[in-house]
């Protein structure tokens, strides 16, 4: 690749020649503004708040480029702080401002909204531009997503998204002229086409047209509610993303800090879903060794992703039978929650109130399955994401930073390193094979590091050999994240080009630590920092932090087989623990 020549603001910089205009003055230390720019995702120059002036070679170019699709030429001199760019810059703002209901102080993204940090750096206090706005719509119809047009600025980050990079496609831009919206087609809620509820698209939305169904004043009120005992659990990602959320560093391990945090928040018990993980690795590994040995549907899909889950009951509904029966760590802990905990502590199921804070929208979704019901019973009352724990703690006036480590209560909250790096991708695999690996042998193996389920690839492939049935087999195995990344390989399976025994599929780029229900991170800072990866690590960490790291380790899940389970897999434990699933239609009767 050839670099080129080119001059920012008088500051001159080598680039390679795929550059565009935008990334070149990032090289010269120049922030341009962006607000529809999504890097690799969406370059398609509709907000124009990235234009700059440019001659090449002392010729002017005639009208004001947008920076993030010009690609940079030999001798191109950029100037982004001109008068005339300014005027644009702000011109365009304001337009946008003009057809944008500014009900900022009320707003779930105040004070994390790409839009309204631009206002403040260019010191726009009013808009100029008056008459008639779109005509706005609400969806709330969804158990995950709301959708507000009122608040949508029409930059295609989300359509680009839920398009390209998992391959699914329900949102778009309908109407035309003036009255263009983002939406479903025909007007369709969210609720009612093959959305699968990853929140993707919040993540790529600038501003709150996208969110999550908030639950926070039904936590509140279930916490304040004298007759109800209310129990918590957080998912393997939260811990490496909540600390985000107080301006810490992405990726800061958080554990004891947040268990503390929800302590203090008045939750009665604080357990942990890592727990849960670790009960889901001894159902999920003894179903995988049954289906082998007995001859079972392979290969084995994984089932901790709702997302993933939903996806392939629309899309590849034949898949069905070999999805693993067994119900997400969260369901697991709901189910125990209501069944073991109750008895154990003497408390009507009916009285204890299961909350649950996941990097997931879909977890949202996935709580409202009656599949997951157990004696009658809702297992998870309530899922909320990680921001919304986020903003409990804040409403609270908890000082989060200033908070020292702590534990959770004991009989659900002891966990090991193979429960810790669920929220990775490749982390359930990793953690199957820990267990899988020393069932077969008989032996406490030390070489436990599967480094090639690691990393954020697409997809990844990987074979182990294992003794079963006195000889040794070729465990093949795959790992893809991201519904696209899931379609791609399992066309590959239908075709018989590839084969495998066991697959993890998690919905979400990057799995659990880039959910849909994770802290927010701009386009701009994404440029400079990768999350997944970043949350990944701090996962990792937390497993090598543990003093046991493989799931059948765990002295609170031998326990609980000990006492009520029997073994895994037993009848009891299908009762509690597993599930089952159907084909399900694209779209739901209006």
């Amino acid at each position: 690749m050839a670099n080129v020549n080119v001059t920012v603001n008088g500051i001159h910089v080598s680039v390679p020649d795929n550059y565009t205009a935008l990334l070149a003055a990032r090289e010269a230390g120049v922030d341009i503004p962006t607000l529809c720019y999504l890097k690799d995702v969406n370059e398609v120059a509709a907000c124009r708040i990235c234009v700059v002036e440019v001659d090449i070679n002392g010729r002017p170019m005639r009208n004001l480029p947008a920076s993030c699709i010009l690609k940079v030429a030999e001798g191109m001199n950029i100037r982004t702080n001109t008068a005339k760019v300014r005027k644009a810059v702000r011109t365009n703002l304001e337009l946008i401002l003009a057809n944008h209901r500014r009900e900022c102080l009320t707003c779930v993204r105040n004070g994390n909204c790409e839009l309204q940090k631009l206002c403040r750096e260019y010191n726009i206090d009013e808009v100029p531009y008056k008459g008639e706005t779109r005509k706005w719509s609400m969806d709330t119809l969804s158990t995950s997503i709301v959708r507000d047009s009122s608040k949508c600025i029409l930059c295609g980050r989300c359509v680009s998204t839920c398009r390209d990079v998992q391959g699914i496609g329900v949102l778009d831009f309908t109407n035309r002229g003036f009255k263009t919206e983002v939406a479903p087609a025909y007007d369709f809620s969210m609720r009612d086409v093959e959305c699968v509820y990853c929140g993707q698209c919040i993540h790529a939305c600038p501003v709150a047209a996208l969110h999550e169904r908030r639950n926070i004043d039904d936590v509140f009120a279930a916490i304040a509610d004298p007759k109800k005992h209310v129990v918590v659990q957080a998912a393997p990602a939260v811990r490496a993303s909540l600390g985000e959320e107080f301006g810490m560093p992405v990726g800061t391990r958080v554990t004891g800090k947040m268990i503390a945090a929800m302590r203090r928040l008045g939750f009665d018990k604080v357990f942990d879903t890592n727990w849960s993980a670790d009960l889901t690795i001894m159902e999920e590994g003894h179903e995988l060794l049954h289906r082998i040995k007995e001859g079972g549907v392979l290969p084995l899909i994984t089932s901790c992703s709702p997302g993933w889950i939903r996806y392939c009951e629309m899309n590849y509904p034949e898949f069905i039978p070999n999805l693993s029966t067994c119900k997400s760590p969260q369901g697991m802990f709901g189910a125990m929650v209501k069944s073991y905990y109750a008895e154990k502590a003497g408390i009507d199921p009916k009285d204890i109130v299961c909350v649950s804070v996941m990097p997931c929208t879909s977890k949202k979704f996935e709580i409202s399955r009656p599949e997951l019901n157990v004696d009658g019973l809702t297992s998870v009352d309530f899922s909320i994401t990680t921001r919304e724990l986020g903003d409990m703690i804040k409403e609270a006036r908890i000082r989060f930073e200033t908070l020292p480590d702590e534990m959770p209560d004991r009989l659900m909250g002891e966990y090991t390193g193979a429960g810790a790096i669920f929220g990775a991708t490749g982390g359930v695999m990793e953690a199957a094979l820990r267990t899988v690996a020393d069932v077969l042998t008989g032996k406490d193996l030390p070489d436990i590091d599967y480094k090639d389920c690691r990393g954020i690839a697409g997809i990844k492939e990987a074979s182990v050999t294992l003794p079963i049935d006195g000889k040794d087999t070729e465990i093949k195995i795959a790992i893809a994240n991201g519904t696209k990344n899931a379609a791609a390989l399992l066309d590959a399976i239908k075709a018989g080009e590839k084969q495998y025994h066991f697959v993890e599929i998690m919905a979400c780029p990057g799995g659990c630590v880039h959910g849909g229900g994770q802290s927010i991170i701009s386009a701009k800072r994404r440029l400079d920092v990768e999350p997944r990866g970043k949350r990944a690590d701090a996962l990792y960490e937390e497993d090598l932090a543990c003093a046991k790291r493989k799931s059948h380790e765990n002295a609170e899940v031998q326990e609980l087989y000990k006492e009520f389970l029997g073994e895994p897999n037993s009848h009891k434990a299908h009762h509690y623990l597993h599930t089952h699933y159907a084909p399900r239609p694209y779209y739901v009767k209006k």
